[in-house]
């Protein structure tokens, strides 16, 4: 295997940890926070309503918008380290 084909081999696999360990926080906050955890969240309250059902109808929205911007930055640093970026 060449140097080239072996740095692409490891580029994709970082590529694909960064968005499986993305979706899963993104899986796991709306679900788990907003559905298992409910009951606990239950006594705190944000806009009115308590914070399990916040965080199941908006907090879950932000959570992704932070990923979206979070998985750009992070994809930018990961072009940059294995040379593969846009000028």
């Amino acid at each position: 295997m060449s140097e080239n084909s072996s740095s692409g081999l490891a580029y994709w696999k970082a590529n694909l940890k960064l968005v499986a360990v993305l979706l899963a926080i993104w899986a796991i906050v709306p679900f788990g926070l907003g559905i298992l955890f409910r009951p606990l969240l239950s006594g705190i309250s944000i806009g009115g309503t308590d914070l399990g059902f916040w965080i199941a109808q908006q907090g879950s929205i932000y959570v992704f918008l932070i990923l979206i911007f979070y998985y750009a930055w992070r994809m930018n640093k990961l072009d940059r380290e294995f040379d593969v970026h846009e000028d």
